[in-house]
């Protein structure tokens, strides 16, 4: 078997599957299971596989027509322009989120000295490891209540090279006392009832990541009762929410941030991806 044959016995299988992108995930997966890039699997498309091979390919293959996530099966995810490693402990970054990275990134550039940043449920510290990398005047601190999620998120430290203290606990409950310039969150925000419901890939993800209560903005009520003790005058609050959820996060933050500021930033589809709320000097 060539391996264009193989990509198009590929797609064809990941179709029948209800696969939404087969072209793109056979891609992936021979490239990675063949160590090629996208280049080189069009130019050497004739090249016989080898046994070996076809038993990699297939194994994948195997698990990304299960519904396995293929960033699972690859063990790494792309987010502002870096690369993270990603396991079943931890959710997967999607483009939707870099709205909040570079919201936050704006503000902190625009901070003299060295202001600090606390990202909170961090996962597989794709927001909180992204800001270090492009804001490295930062004091940046990640935490998350899962020790996997953590575990992960200090591989993806080590590999990025940035600066920032990782500590394990339930929101605020990992930082005491302490107070920030900017704080970051990508909380769980499906309604408890819609988990169910949601795509079989999805389904692979962490319920932790994702289960945000009934009404999904438990956790955006908690992280807003809390946040005035640990922002620093002037300081910003800045949250990743769901389709349709602006509007309640918004007036959630109004209420529990005295004299703030509050606003939403749209993602590249238009959609409000991000509320910030930011206190007075």
């Amino acid at each position: 078997m060539t391996i264009s044959e193989w990509l198009k016995h590929a797609r064809e299988r990941l179709s029948q599957t209800g696969c939404p992108d087969p072209d793109v995930d056979a891609r992936w997966i021979a490239e990675d299971a063949l160590g090629m890039t996208r280049q080189a699997l069009v130019f050497e498309s004739d090249r016989a596989v080898s046994r070996n091979q076809l038993y990699t390919l297939e194994s994948m293959l195997d698990r990304r027509a299960s519904g396995e996530p293929v960033q699972y099966i690859l063990g790494t995810a792309d987010f502002m322009g870096l690369r993270f490693r990603v396991a079943e402990g931890v959710l997967i970054p999607r483009q939707d989120t870099e709205t909040l990275v570079e919201a936050a990134l704006i503000d902190l550039r625009q901070r003299p000295g060295r202001p600090a940043l606390l990202d909170l449920c961090c996962g597989s510290g794709c927001v909180g490891l992204s800001l270090a990398s492009l804001a490295p005047h930062a004091r940046v601190t990640l935490s998350d209540i899962s020790p996997e999620a953590l575990e992960i998120a200090r591989a993806n430290q080590k590999a990025l090279g940035v600066k920032a203290e990782l500590r394990q606990g339930d929101l605020f409950g990992a930082v005491g006392r302490e107070r920030f310039d900017v704080i970051t969150a990508n909380p769980p925000y499906i309604p408890s009832g819609e988990l169910p419901t949601l795509q079989r890939e999805v389904r692979f993800e962490p319920a932790l990541a994702l289960d945000g209560g009934a009404d999904g903005l438990d956790f955006y009520r908690r992280i807003a009762e809390a946040a005035a003790d640990h922002l620093n005058p002037g300081g910003a609050l800045f949250v990743e929410v769901g389709i349709r959820q602006a509007p309640d996060v918004r007036a959630i933050l109004k209420t529990h941030l005295p004299a703030a500021a509050t606003g939403t930033v749209r993602d590249l589809n238009g959609i409000e991806r991000v509320v910030f709320g930011k206190i007075e000097n």
